[in-house]
């Protein structure tokens, strides 16, 4: 059941991740919190092109990479620690993305962050 959890989040990271590069990339944008782009040397679109490569490889290393799984896991949900102010900003700040089009819509999906740790966590110990 895990390894079957495991591949699932790994697709589902690699789908996220070309989502970023390809056809979603404005949605993500949305996601950038100012305070981001004003801290980094970097733009929202050059944030939403990072994160998406790095939900590529670690996607991919769920999959590739069994032996070294935990560590993997724990990167990330640590990644999804990291992209939530991202959410909790969309909704601070109102903004329309991924059909999020209302505040309550806006607030129940972050209680869905949580949840992406726990599976990366729960998915990839031995």
């Amino acid at each position: 059941m895990r390894t079957y959890a495991r591949w699932l989040l790994g697709a589902g990271m690699v789908f996220a991740g070309l989502s970023h590069l390809f056809w979603a990339r404005k949605e993500f944008q949305a996601q950038v919190p100012e305070v981001v782009t004003k801290a980094l040397p970097i733009d929202a679109d050059g944030v939403v092109v990072a994160s998406g490569a790095v939900e590529i490889m670690l996607g991919g290393a769920l999959v590739a990479l069994p032996r070294e799984r935990r560590r993997i896991g724990a990167i990330l949900a640590a990644f999804f620690v990291a992209v939530f102010p991202g959410n909790i900003a969309q909704a601070i700040d109102r903004r329309r993305a991924f059909g999020l089009d209302s505040d309550r819509a806006r607030i129940a999906r972050l209680f869905f962050q949580p949840l992406l740790v726990l599976w990366a966590l729960w998915s990839t110990r031995h």
